[in-house]
């Protein structure tokens, strides 16, 4: 089944670190449902763009700077990792996607967003990889914040904190952007399906019709992966509605874009 029919949408890529801290509220805790580690599923890295939105450096939280590192390939660093969970859940994370506590993410205070790292539990040997795409976590002792998930796989979810090595993923691809655009690039979604086959299908139509980049990249939600069809980057906003002109007129959905 298609999730979406042909929809547009503009990613818009400006920065910021949160709507609001995580410690502005003052409970936490697990889902209704439990959840067993063998339902977590890894985050399944991929080439996303490291873009301005939640990328901001230096930015300060609670007074105090911190900067979001610029080489950070070989980065690996033991501490104590925490996680969050339901009062987050649904909310906004620094780079605008929605916080879900069953997928395997976390915050942190200094690896680019998105990036993708592996955690391993040292007082156990359980290891999770993780997508990070938020902000945290603004403690002195602790070195990431993981989602609710990432914490029940790892086996430290009833503790609430653990020891952890944590090491940056490298995936093949990845262009950061934060250095060359100051976060002005943009894109046009149209589409995001459950099948491969779907979403290869659109992009062939789109590469008839424009002479931009047409690219397919991978989302885990819950237990599934979607593939997102999306053009682009533009680097102005006159580049952005001369191709949205041209796909209405060819046919596609209309788009109201984003101020």
């Amino acid at each position: 089944m298609r999730v979406s029919n042909f929809f547009f949408s503009i990613l818009w890529l400006a920065g910021c670190v949160s709507e609001s801290s995580r410690y502005d509220q003052e409970i936490d805790g697990p889902p209704n449902e439990p959840l067993y580690p063998h339902q977590v599923l890894d985050a399944i890295p991929v080439p996303d763009p490291i873009l301005e939105q939640g990328n901001i450096s230096p930015y300060v939280v609670n007074g105090v700077t911190y900067e979001v590192l610029n080489e950070y390939q070989d980065y690996s660093s033991k501490g104590i990792a925490s996680w969050y969970g339901i009062k987050f859940h649904g909310r906004k994370t620094s780079n605008g996607e929605i916080f879900d506590m069953r997928l395997a993410t976390a915050a942190h205070k200094s690896l680019p967003i998105p990036c993708y790292v592996s955690v391993t539990n040292l007082e156990n040997g359980r290891s999770v990889i993780v997508r990070v795409n938020d902000r945290g976590p603004f403690h002195p002792n602790r070195i990431i914040d993981l989602s609710y998930a990432a914490a029940v796989k790892l086996g430290f979810a009833d503790m609430g904190v653990a020891r952890v090595n944590v090491e940056v993923i490298n995936v093949v691809g990845v262009d950061d952007h934060r250095l060359k655009t100051k976060g002005q690039y943009r894109y046009l979604q149209l589409g995001a399906f459950q099948s491969r086959s779907s979403a290869d299908l659109l992009v062939r139509k789109l590469q008839l019709l424009t002479g931009s980049s047409v690219t397919v990249s991978s989302v885990q939600i819950g237990k599934k992966i979607l593939y997102r069809v999306r053009v682009g980057p533009f680097s102005s906003n006159s580049a952005v509605f001369a191709e949205k002109t041209m796909l209405e007129s060819n046919g596609f959905s209309s788009l109201q874009p984003l101020p």
